[in-house]
């Protein structure tokens, strides 16, 4: 009679061998987070982060585009169009706001550069300068208000208070980005915390600074 020779059954890994990435069982990964043979890459590539963010980018310039639009055709078919001074503390503010963007990319180019206390003095300073910002933006909408110039008293005042609002409220966002880049510094200067945050909050910063050119022209040449 013929012998059947039965195969050997495949070995049931260890728990010690799922554990070798971070001891609970799974691997490590590049991509952070999922389980994966030794090797295997889990980490989410910065590319994904850069292409999150162009399309963030992307949806916000179709939302002033429409605002711009809006203005455009309001004005022209309107009678009660009253043009209406431009505070002078704006220009100002765009100063305060170049200078923000100046320092951040003084800071990132630090952090790549690998000297610690430049990232975190420029670091600092671009979050200080963007608060100052919006507080000189505060200043300009009180002093219209003082002119007796407010949202609902004119279609071009309607329009600076929505441009200039919806811009601070975007760059609010940034600014909580940057506070949170100043809190994680140590991290990041440490090489614990992955430096593409500095990078995607700067390509967020820097676009916020050319909108708000492009916005001051705006109301420049329309108001």
């Amino acid at each position: 009679m013929a012998t059947v020779l039965t195969p050997p059954k495949p070995a049931t890994p260890s728990g010690g061998d799922f554990s070798r990435g971070n001891g609970n069982g799974f691997g490590r990964g590049e991509y952070g987070g999922g389980g994966g043979p030794e090797g295997q890459s889990w980490r989410v590539p910065a590319r994904t982060y850069r292409t999150g963010m162009w399309m963030g980018l992307a949806a916000i310039v179709m939302l002033f585009a429409a605002f711009t639009s809006a203005l455009v055709v309001r004005q022209g078919g309107s009678r009660d169009w009253a043009s209406i001074a431009l505070p002078p503390i704006l220009y100002f503010n765009t100063a305060i706001l170049l200078a923000s963007s100046v320092a951040l990319e003084k800071s990132r180019r630090a952090l790549a550069a690998g000297v610690v206390k430049r990232f975190t003095v420029w670091l600092d300073a671009a979050a200080i300068l963007g608060v100052a910002f919006i507080g000189g933006q505060f200043i300009a909408w009180t002093d219209l208000a003082a002119r007796g110039v407010f949202l609902t008293t004119n279609p071009s005042s309607s329009f600076f208070y929505l441009l200039t609002g919806a811009h601070a409220v975007h760059l609010l966002g940034g600014i909580a980005a940057l506070f949170h880049l100043v809190w994680r510094a140590p991290q990041l200067a440490a090489g614990l915390k992955k430096p593409v945050a500095v990078d995607v909050t700067a390509i967020y910063w820097h676009f916020m600074d050319g909108l708000w050119i492009y916005l001051l022209l705006l109301l420049t040449v329309r108001l």
